[in-house]
């Protein structure tokens, strides 16, 4: 089998994560790391050599390792601030190019990312992991195949408790400290909307139109940086200007709306909040719930359901809509990294390099998710204004067909691609109308 030469640029606690789910790949070879603290370096290729038994190339410079002529594929997984930098850099050199997930710092970065595409033709990928995971991608195939009827409104959160993690982050060379001291937005924006934005369509058919974000004030890090769990008393005094929630509503061009939600600096429970709405049904996340309507009103079966203590809301009964990838996963893929996702993500990203096909999630989609950041910085300094959400396909939404995550070169069949052809939709019917 053909491997891909893979540079893996970044070896803190997210991109060790990931060298083990690439490595898990056996279409991949690691030759070459990079990270600026020498440990790291260290870490990771003695990580590979235990592995796999070979001993990569470790740069201190992310140039040089682009520059690397044994490197074919770059896999970015530094803080966020690098991210548009170092994939420009590496699609000028003509490299396959992954990135890790972040908000943009500004809407040139997108821009930047989509005219470098443009000029290079390099296939670049973000590595959006949720958009892999289960119960996405069993709601996707539900409404490929219609049974949520018209999707009208989507939800999902990044509800995730990090103020240990963030105040910790110059004690362990983290990132995520000065965003939350100097910035106000929607910081995380792609593990929620990733997946809803695959599922409307967005850049293939539909598009986002505008946004609006409102925080509330910022006290959660600051009390704890002033109690005894903070790990860095030198922060006792720093006052954060990130708010401790942000709500985002998101317009479509086919009429949706899409509700996001940053909620990191308060105690909680971990949580994304998926949740699609349609004419005929619905799926949540957080329940594991899918209902759907039959001849009765749902409030009516569901009232029913629950005098009889009858069971009708589990995702397992829906398993046969669920694409291959998740019904062959083995025991040990599971274990790859959140629950078998990160591995997914990759075995997607190396179909598509040996086989030449579109990456499963581009640069356009990149684009558009990216752009929630800055944007939402925007409409929260100024009040809640609205902001327009720039069309990153300069119009090429209106014509590009719907790409699932699935649908990659050589991939099997899976039960959404057979159940429009069952109901004889076209191919990029998303549930509502189109004119």
């Amino acid at each position: 089998m053909k491997k891909v030469k893979v540079g893996l640029i970044g070896l803190g606690q997210r991109g060790m994560g990931l060298l083990g789910s690439i490595m898990a790949c056996e279409e991949a070879e690691v030759t070459a790391v990079c990270d600026v603290y020498e440990d790291r370096r260290v870490a990771g290729a003695e990580k590979v050599k235990k592995v796999r038994g070979n001993a990569p190339k470790t740069y201190e410079d992310y140039r040089a390792l682009i520059d690397d002529t044994n490197v074919e594929a770059v896999v970015i997984v530094t803080s966020w601030d690098e991210h548009t930098r170092m994939a420009v850099y590496s699609m000028k050199a003509g490299k396959y190019t992954a990135v890790e997930v972040a908000g943009a710092y500004d809407i040139e970065d997108c821009w930047q990312l989509v005219r470098t595409y443009e000029e290079t033709k390099t296939p670049i990928m973000m590595l959006e992991n949720c958009c892999f995971d289960k119960f996405e991608l069993l709601t996707t195939s539900l409404v490929r195949a219609g049974k949520l009827g018209k999707i009208v409104y989507c939800h999902g959160a990044y509800a995730h408790e990090l103020r240990g993690e963030v105040l910790g982050g110059d004690v362990n060379r983290h990132y995520r400290l000065k965003n939350y001291l100097l910035r106000n937005c929607e910081n995380y924006p792609t593990h929620e909307l990733g997946p809803i934005a695959k599922i409307l369509g967005v850049n293939r058919g539909n598009k986002m139109l505008s946004l609006t974000s409102v925080a509330t004030k910022s006290h959660g890090l600051t009390e704890c940086a002033r109690s005894d769990r903070s790990p860095d008393p030198s922060l006792k005094d720093a006052e954060f200007n990130q708010g401790d929630i942000v709500v985002t509503t998101i317009t479509c061009a086919g009429g949706e709306v899409i509700t996001l939600r940053l909620d990191t600096s308060l105690p909680r429970y971990y949580s994304r909040e998926f949740n699609v709405r349609g004419t005929k049904g619905l799926c949540d996340q957080d329940t594991n719930m899918v209902l759907l309507e039959s001849d009765k009103f749902l409030h009516e079966e569901w009232e029913a359901a629950k005098t009889i203590e009858k069971h009708m809301n589990c995702a397992e009964d829906y398993s046969e809509y669920l694409p291959d990838i998740w019904r062959n996963i083995s025991k040990e893929e599971r274990g790859l990294g959140h629950g078998g996702m990160d591995y997914l993500e990759f075995k997607a990203f190396f179909k598509a390099v040996l086989n030449g096909g579109e990456m499963p999630i581009d640069v356009y989609d990149m684009a558009a998710w990216m752009a929630i950041t800055p944007l939402s910085e925007q409409s929260i300094a100024h009040g809640g204004m609205p902001q327009a959400i720039p069309d990153f396909t300069r119009g090429k939404w209106m014509y590009r067909p719907t790409l699932d995550v699935t649908e990659l070169p050589g991939a099997k069949g899976n039960k959404n691609g057979a159940a429009d052809k069952e109901e004889g939709k076209p191919k990029n019917t998303l549930g509502y109308s189109r004119g």
